[in-house]
């Protein structure tokens, strides 16, 4: 579909054949990110992992990201944050047994809480104040803004107070992530102080101190990488893990086996163990299944056409921007049966994954440019659904159980569910471990 939004050329694929052409066939033409204006004053100029034009500094910092940052190796070392964040969240729930509990509000103070202890270290003294500016900058700039799609009108601008509003809001944030790197450079020159387990600001000032990814790293483009990892690990994670419990609620006989196969893997232990995980094959095929109808980006990130190319018959001028319609190819009837119901069994003995290799199931895209976080946000989800489902059965609030749930969709830096996931906790724990108090990082 070729749609003229204002001055830009703008072509949406639906369908996964053609996406294939583009993130695989054509990937490299496809490769690069157009210049948006929130978009750039956020990622320092664009030189953040997700918007950095295609090109050597790229490659760098995918390299870094995929070697030092998001390794599965470094991924695991950040499993006891997890773990001790998960258990604090199931306490809080506890002591609200038979209420009401906003569990979006819960899980999304629980990602941020992790990403923020894995990015900083649990002793920063910034991290509630950067969690709170950071997301207050997400909002402002997932919202439509007109002078987007007439670059060349700069009055529009003006006129909007977009470009005010996300320059105020990001040197604030700024401060804050300069505050963050002197408290990590200080604590490393003290003697025996830089010595302990190392956090993701601790990698990347080794990167940046090491010079071996080639060109030297600015402490801007440290922020900007910084800043990718946590909007998009914190809001991925947040969503899938809410759409996941609505749509069990909305398909009770799917969260009962769910709570079978963990409750009978698990035992009596009261915790479920992370290395226990890869056993829950119904819980990660229901997780796979909420992100095909509810991929957290169901636009993918735009990417910018290089040079003319074809696509599926169809001429491709330079500079247009093509976006990826993960939301409709995961719903399409020609590649799954019964497209718009939620059916986990679909995934069990299935070798589709995550990584974008088929095509038709692509919710953190594919190619060059398919999101380097994966390894570091589904542990999070997996983690916190399984303990989620493990300790408490659901029920809907009385007022909620006579009506259709509201499964409408509202955008934002993710597409979350319109309204807040609000549940009643009842208490299925065998050992009794998390009624006592709460566990402080």
């Amino acid at each position: 579909m070729h749609l003229q939004l204002g001055e830009l050329s703008t072509i949406i694929i639906s369908s996964a054949e053609v996406a294939k052409e583009v993130m695989h066939e054509h990937d490299i033409i496809f490769a690069s990110r157009p210049k948006l204006l929130a978009i750039n004053i956020i990622s320092y100029n664009a030189t953040s992992i997700a918007f950095s034009p295609y090109g050597d500094y790229w490659r760098q910092l995918r390299k870094i990201c995929t070697v030092e940052l998001l390794s599965q190796k470094r991924v695991q070392t950040f499993r006891s944050i997890r773990e001790e964040a998960v258990s604090n969240m199931i306490r809080a729930i506890a002591l609200q047994e038979g209420s009401v509990v906003n569990l979006s509000k819960e899980v999304s103070s629980l990602t941020y809480s992790i990403i923020a202890q894995a990015a900083f270290g649990k002793k920063s003294n910034y991290q509630e104040e950067f969690i709170s500016t950071a997301v207050d900058l997400a909002q402002l700039v997932s919202g439509f803004n007109l002078a987007e799609m007439y670059p060349s009108v700069k009055i529009l601008e003006r006129i909007s107070g977009m470009r005010q509003k996300v320059e105020r809001t990001h040197r604030r944030l700024d401060e804050i992530l300069e505050n963050i790197l002197t408290e990590h450079r200080e604590k490393r020159a003290q003697p025996g102080k830089g010595e302990g387990k190392e956090d993701l600001v601790d990698v990347l000032l080794n990167v940046q101190k090491s010079g071996e990814f080639g060109a030297p790293l600015t402490d801007s483009n440290l922020k900007a990488v910084i800043l990718d990892i946590f909007s998009a690990g914190g809001e991925t994670s947040s969503t899938a893990a809410q759409w996941t419990m609505l749509e069990m609620i909305k398909n009770p006989g799917v969260m009962r086996r769910a709570q079978e196969e963990i409750r009978e893997v698990i035992g009596e232990r009261g915790n479920v163990d992370e290395s226990r995980i890869h056993e829950l094959k119904y819980l990660q095929a229901v997780i796979k299944e909420a992100m095909r109808l509810h991929p957290p980006l169901p636009l993918l990130l735009p990417r910018e056409c290089s040079e003319q190319c074809e696509i599926h018959g169809y001429e491709i001028p330079a500079k247009a921007r093509v976006i990826i319609n993960a939301w409709a190819i995961g719903r399409d009837p020609k590649r799954w049966t019964e497209p718009e119901n939620f059916i986990p069994e679909r995934f069990l003995d299935s070798e589709i994954d995550f990584r974008g290799t088929n095509f038709g199931y692509i919710p953190f895209g594919a190619g060059r440019r398919v999101c380097p976080g994966i390894s570091f946000a589904l542990p999070n989800v997996e983690l916190m659904l399984a303990q989620l489902l493990y300790c408490f059965d659901w029920k809907l609030p009385g007022e909620l159980k006579l009506q259709p749930l509201d499964m409408t969709e509202r955008f934002g830096l993710a597409v979350r569910p319109k309204h807040d996931v609000q549940l009643i906790p009842i208490s299925h724990n065998p050992s009794g471990k998390y009624s006592g108090k709460r566990i402080d990082p």
